[in-house]
């Protein structure tokens, strides 16, 4: 038994030594055994050993063992010994130790084996220069260069990497507080070279009296779990960054901006000339010149290197290999650099492909409805990691979703070049925006772009904050399509003015085509006809009122991640004649996003309309997590299923309401007495005081005087009194009449006939509307502030 602990662990000062000679006379005593016993050596030395024994024992004692010792306190004690012969003299060395002490050892020295013999752990001890006195790691490990005895943090970590962790392991040796479970990246000084996520731990060492010794460090290597998250960043950055605009060139930009440096040291986006002027590639198999273009470059390093093409100059031809095919066949391709100059066989355009310091090239196709719009190809340079299979997987699907934002970008192009002019020029902007409503509106043709349809939406702001939201489909295809849309647009806009009730604005409507059909040739009657869905917003009472003439429901997601359709009920389609329309009226919280659209979108995501609305409904629920703005959710529903071909034109509009400031309305009722115009002037005039508005108090009053006074002297009461605060100042007064207000130029003599000319006057705008019982005089009034 080694109770000296060479190896074991018990430091020498613990070890008790005794010197006896053959007979067994006791003739040396250490301290560490007058400490052990509490005996001195006067009580020992010319005494027998055994006499120190608890129990009787034999003559002599076993070579080594455990045994029970009486202690100068009459307390027996157990220790471990071992019986040592010294040469050259008639003397035997006994050493002992506590059994307790002799055991602990045991279980240190079996500890640091267990660390130093494996490697799925790496253990390092390190003294106060932070210079490794023992490791496990000595022929490497991790995939990294091997930690040595003696060698520092330099000597295996890239100089930025050896400071941050030097700096770490620092901090542990000054204050003794242990570094758990820290994840540091890590790049290796020397070969083999490459990037590491460890998972590391370390605390401090002392000696028996407290002094710092060095620190142990711990690690576990947890680069795949880190590669796999920035894989899934990547992913993310990409899914959220490219596709967001209908520019081909921009798109490839946005492509290589997600490429470099997170995935590639350098990286460009080569286009066929067709995609960028809009048109269809042209379908090519094998190699030659396949009129690519350079569109978009990126290095990690600065400015793009001078030797390697540049954006806006042509792809030199690409001889004939199997590669190459792969690539136009719409698989993703991984080669180093000799087997890329080797392919190219050409030096010059070697000089032209492959980047100074590039040892690893990833090429994927962007690959859209069965053609090559072109390639993008990522490098990485210098010490980087070569591609590997999942890295080609994850550019294989970045490039897939690019080509379809490359593809929509050409596709937009093309339309905007050509028929699509006019169908845009007869639709609204895009976009619009309000304090509690923001909308945008998207139309995409039908596949080819050979028909010009009459899907139409419109957003059109009203009064007090209103906004009525229409979408509507007009029967057949081609400019006489297109045609009708113009003019149902325009009549829609101008009932909109009229704030008619959405199933009265249908009525009118339906009128107007029924004329339509008459005054057409019978060979276009197919084209006068529609089906349209009216909804109109009102953000002072949280509720949208809509009537549909023959056309599919909206969806409403609401702010909780749900989204379900609203329940219309459908009257006929517009032309039919003869039929009412019914007004339905539901809750929109803030939040909430409404999608109008028409049956072309449905066809992109299947047959069966039930199953498309539920999985357009999903899709209107699932992208919100991921896309922050309107444009790109509209986009991404716009793009369905990807499961048939897109026969008929699509429009969509998406509105998402906002709250109003809570104190952005006050309303107050009045009876039909003289005295509400004192109280409405007072009220008003509080209330403006409170708004920091007491620069147009004098004209509000005058507005509110004499929208009141008309109120109570031709309408009777209750008068309802609403004031709605925005970049303008909106006031309303509500009376039980029917009757249209009219504007009249008083005569000189006249002593009344002055109020509604002097609203005018002082009001930006003004108009009525009518409800269910009265109507609702509004004035619009520019604020001073």
């Amino acid at each position: 038994m080694d109770v000296s602990m060479a190896g074991g662990g018990v430091p020498p000062a613990e070890v008790a030594a005794a010197l006896v000679d053959r007979r067994g006379i006791v003739t040396g005593w250490s301290p560490a055994a007058e400490r052990l016993l509490q005996r001195s050596a006067a009580e020992v030395l010319h005494r027998s050993v055994l006499r120190l024994l608890a129990e009787p024992a034999a003559d002599t004692l076993p070579e080594s063992g455990e045994a029970g010792l009486l202690c100068g306190s009459g307390r027996v004690i157990t220790v471990r010994y071992r019986t040592d012969a010294l040469r050259g003299a008639a003397l035997t060395l006994i050493q002992a130790v506590a059994a307790d002490r002799a055991s602990d050892a045991e279980w240190d020295s079996a500890l640091a084996r267990a660390l130093l013999g494996q490697s799925r752990i790496g253990f390092v001890l390190r003294d106060t220069d932070l210079t490794t006195v023992r490791s496990n790691l000595a022929h490497g490990a991790f995939a990294g260069p091997p930690i040595t005895v003696g060698s520092e943090l330099s000597d295996v970590l890239h100089p930025a990497d050896a400071a941050s962790v030097e700096a770490g392991l620092r901090g542990v040796l000054d204050t003794g507080v242990p570094l758990a479970a820290h994840e540091q990246r890590v790049r290796s000084a020397r070969p083999p070279y490459g990037d590491w996520s460890l998972s590391a731990s370390a605390l401090r060492l002392e000696d028996t009296q407290g002094k710092p010794m060095g620190v142990a460090v711990l690690f576990t290597d947890a680069t795949k779990h880190w590669r796999a998250e920035r894989r899934r960043a990547l992913r993310h950055r990409a899914s959220a960054g490219i596709g967001g605009t209908l520019d081909p060139r921009t798109t490839a930009q946005d492509i290589v901006a997600a490429l470099v440096p997170d995935f590639a040291d350098l990286a460009w986006v080569d286009l066929a000339d067709a995609v960028i002027s809009g048109d269809e590639p042209p379908k090519t198999f094998g190699g030659g010149d396949l009129h690519l273009r350079r569109v978009a470059v990126r290095s990690a390093e600065g400015p793009w290197p001078a030797p390697l093409l540049q954006v806006g100059a042509t792809v030199p031809p690409f001889p004939d290999m199997p590669r190459v095919r792969e690539m136009q066949e719409g698989r993703t391709v991984v080669v180093d650099r000799a087997a890329v100059e080797e392919a190219l066989a050409d030096p010059a355009h070697a000089r032209l492909a492959v980047p100074d310091g590039g040892h690893s090239m990833a090429v994927a196709p962007l690959f859209a409805r069965g053609l090559v719009l072109g390639f993008v190809v990522a490098w990485r340079i210098g010490r980087s990691e070569p591609f590997d299979a999942e890295d080609a997987d994850l550019l294989a699907e970045i490039a897939a979703h690019s080509a379809l934002g490359v593809d929509n970008a050409r596709r937009y192009t093309r339309e905007h070049r050509a028929a699509v002019t006019l169908q845009n020029r007869l639709l609204p902007r895009a976009f619009t925006s309000t304090r509690v409503m923001e909308t945008t509106g998207v139309y995409v043709p039908a596949a080819g772009g050979a028909e010009i349809g009459g899907d139409w939406f419109d957003a059109i702001r009203l009064p007090s904050l209103r906004t009525a939201l229409i979408v509507g489909d007009v029967t057949g295809h081609g400019l006489h399509a297109t045609a009708t849309m113009g003019r149902l647009r325009t009549a829609v806009q101008t009932l909109a003015d009229l704030e008619l009730a959405p199933d009265e604005l249908l009525t009118h409507l339906d009128d107007l085509v029924i004329r339509l059909a008459d005054e057409v040739d019978p060979a276009q009657h197919d084209a006068v006809g529609a089906t349209c869905l009216v909804a109109v917003h009102d953000p002072v009472q949280g509720r949208c009122t809509m009537a549909s003439a023959g056309h599919p429901p909206p969806l409403l997601a609401r702010s909780d991640g749900r989204a379900q359709l609203v329940s219309v009920r459908p009257g006929p389609p517009l032309g039919v004649g003869g039929l009412p329309f019914e007004t339905t009226t539901v809750e929109v919280p803030p939040g909430s996003i409404l999608a109008l659209y028409t049956d072309g979108l449905l066809q992109r995501y299947g047959a069966d309309i039930d199953g498309s609305t539920r999985a357009l409904a999903d899709r209107l629920a699932r992208p919100r997590d991921h896309e922050d703005d309107l444009a790109s959710l509209a986009q991404a529903l716009m793009s369905g299923a990807g499961v048939r071909p897109q026969h008929d034109d699509a429009a969509l509009l998406l509105a998402r309401t906002s709250a109003l400031r809570p104190d952005a309305v006050a309303c107050w009722e009045f009876p039909a007495d003289p005295r509400a115009v004192a109280s409405s002037r007072e009220v008003t005039r509080g209330k403006l005081a409170e708004w920091g508005l007491q620069d147009d108090t004098f004209v509000t009053e005058l507005i509110v005087s004499e929208l009141v006074t008309n109120a109570v002297r031709y309408a009777g009461g209750p008068v309802g009194l609403c004031l709605i605060r925005d970049d303008v100042l909106f006031c309303e007064v509500t009376d039980p009449s029917n009757t249209q207000p009219r504007m009249r130029r008083a005569r000189t003599t006249d002593e009344g006939g002055r109020g509604l000319f002097l609203v005018a006057q002082l009001s930006r705008r003004w108009g009525s509307r009518y409800g269910q019982t009265g109507k609702t005089i509004w004035v619009e009034q520019e604020l001073s502030v």
